[in-house]
This record gives C-alpha cells, sequence and structure tokens, in this order.
C-alpha cells in the first residue's frame, strides 16, 4: 500500500483501523497474559487475588515504620548539612555547597567577571 497516494479521508480511515486493531490486540494480549499469571497461581495453590494481596500486605508489613517527631510530617525525610563545594577567599569560613540560592559573596564574584571554579574547595 503506498501511502503517499492515499487521500487524506482515506488516511484517516486507514488510521481508525488501525488503532482499533492495536487496541483489540493490546486487549488480546492482556487476557492471555492473565490467563498464565492465574495459571501458575494455580499451580502452588493459590488464585491470581490472593497471590497479588499478599504481595502488597507482606511488603508492607516487613517496612518498618519510623515514629513521626513532634513538628515533622509523618514520612518527612530529615534535611542534611550538603558538603561544602565553594569558599570564599576572603574569609574561609564562609562557605556554599553549590545548591540553592548564592550567597552575596558568590555573587559579587560572578559579578566581577570571575569564574566560579576559582572559588571551589580544592
Amino acid at each position: 500500500m503506498e501511502l503517499t497516494k492515499l487521500t487524506l479521508t482515506e488516511l484517516q480511515r486507514l488510521q481508525k483501523r488501525i488503532e482499533a486493531e492495536i487496541e483489540k490486540r493490546t486487549n488480546s494480549t492482556k487476557r492471555d497474559a492473565l490467563k498464565k499469571m492465574q495459571k501458575i497461581a494455580a499451580e502452588a495453590g493459590l488464585s491470581l487475588e490472593e497471590l497479588m494481596g499478599d504481595g502488597k500486605k507482606a511488603a508492607k508489613a516487613a517496612k518498618p515504620r519510623a515514629a513521626a517527631k513532634p513538628g515533622r510530617k509523618p514520612g518527612a525525610k530529615k534535611k542534611t548539612a550538603g558538603v561544602a563545594k565553594f569558599s570564599n577567599p576572603a574569609n574561609a569560613s564562609q562557605t556554599w555547597t553549590g545548591h540553592g540560592r548564592k550567597p552575596g559573596w558568590v555573587v559579587e564574584w560572578l559579578g566581577s567577571g570571575k569564574a566560579l571554579e576559582e572559588l571551589a574547595i580544592k
């Protein structure tokens, strides 16, 4: 079939037929996979629902939950200080990790036309 010779209407009809066939084959593939999984579960003496349900419950039960600390949302990760990658040559106690907002001394340094790499801690 030479697509370049088809009219727009013919191409649109063909597209609809292709989409319908893709959906049909996708559904068929899903049904076949489900039947295979049910067969495997049955061979193990389980239903697919039992197999899938137990897996979810076991995963939740195996994962210990940390007690929530006051003022923190449950499940929130504790923030840690980053490793300093840059320091102020005029005051070595002023450092920056390279993440977040640039400190004033970095902005001034860059504003004077100097490279950020020159501030790198070696």
